[in-house]
């Protein structure tokens, strides 16, 4: 008998009298040469399996095409008779009123805030009913903000129901929205419009179809959502929504996006319908309260933030 063979028989007789060894824990190939000294059958080594480190399977994300959207003409000189906020026709009343509304969305927007908000820079301009003036609202929100030096505006018409952006620019129904969430082949770029007012683009509502309704809170519309906020850094999207009382597909969008921007008219807006609105969007983690078409303002609107005006106020991060 050899000296190894002998040191394993020891080893062995060791164990069935219970004496504890130092070395209890073999590593396979410490295993392998006891079993070989006896003389055993030697079962290939069962080798610890390396960690993958392949990096997760990124969701899929739609790389941009490169393409340029086309570009569209406004008639500027229209839309400022009719009280919107273009360059060269500088309103200073209006511009003075939105300045103020639009600043803490934008610190929001631009992570400047007192507090993070997710999705920021997606901003939601709704009402409790229609007719309170939320499409003028968001077309000068957008306006305004194109006109920061470090932010640019996407305007997206989405009271898909009943679209009056298109209309109001002076331009006919185009693909947009809808066309995006039910064809996954049509890039965003494709159907946004550039326009001739500097850093101001529209993504129209799109074309009418079965379901129209339901697609603005299918989970594609989520995911569209998710790349609009995240693909355009310096981008502000804000989005023409229906009235939180007229569907339940206005209170979904809402709760997608950072902020909220309600508009009541004054004199009109019944409490307990404005109550019933606020209650829809109550999880929402900014939320701004604007009165439209007040005596109190040579235009017609009073807008105020942060709860400095017994107007409106401000509900969350900004």
């Amino acid at each position: 008998m050899s000296t190894i063979q002998q040191a394993a028989k020891r080893l062995e007789e060791l164990r069935r009298a219970g004496v504890a060894i130092p070395w209890e824990t073999e590593s396979v190939e410490d295993k392998a040469i006891i079993a070989a000294a006896q003389g055993d059958d030697v079962p290939a080594p069962v080798l610890p399996v390396a960690a993958d480190t392949r990096a997760p399977v990124a969701p899929r994300v739609r790389v941009p095409t490169g393409r340029q959207s086309e570009l569209v003409n406004l008639d500027l000189v229209n839309l400022a008779q009719e009280g919107y906020l273009v360059p060269g026709h500088e309103n200073n009343q209006l511009s003075e009123e939105f300045r103020a509304i639009k600043r803490p969305l934008i610190r929001n927007a631009q992570g400047k805030g007192a507090a993070p908000v997710h999705h920021a820079n997606l901003i939601v301009v709704t009402s409790a009913l229609p007719g309170e003036g939320k499409t003028f609202f968001s077309m000068n929100l957008a306006l305004s903000i194109a006109m920061e030096l470090d932010a640019s505006a996407l305007l997206v018409e989405a009271d898909i129901l009943k679209p009056a952006v298109m209309s109001r620019l002076g331009m006919p129904p185009r693909r947009g929205l809808l066309d995006v969430l039910t064809d996954e082949k049509i890039d965003p770029s494709d159907v946004m419009l550039r326009t001739n007012v500097p850093k101001f683009s529209l993504l129209p509502a799109g074309s009418r179809m079965v379901h129209t309704t339901e697609l603005l809170a299918s989970t594609r519309m989520g995911e569209f959502l998710d790349e609009l906020a995240t693909r355009y850094a310096d981008r502000i999207i804000v989005f023409d929504a229906p009235p939180l009382l007229m569907t339940s597909e206005a209170q979904v969008l809402a709760s997608r996006a950072g902020q909220v921007v309600v508009l009541a008219e004054a004199g009109r807006t019944p409490a307990a319908a404005f109550s019933q609105a606020m209650t829809k969007i109550e999880t929402c983690p900014v939320v701004m309260i604007a009165l439209n078409k007040s005596k109190e303002s040579h235009h017609g609107v009073v807008y105020g933030y942060g709860g400095d005006s017994m107007y409106s106020e401000m509900q969350g991060a900004a």
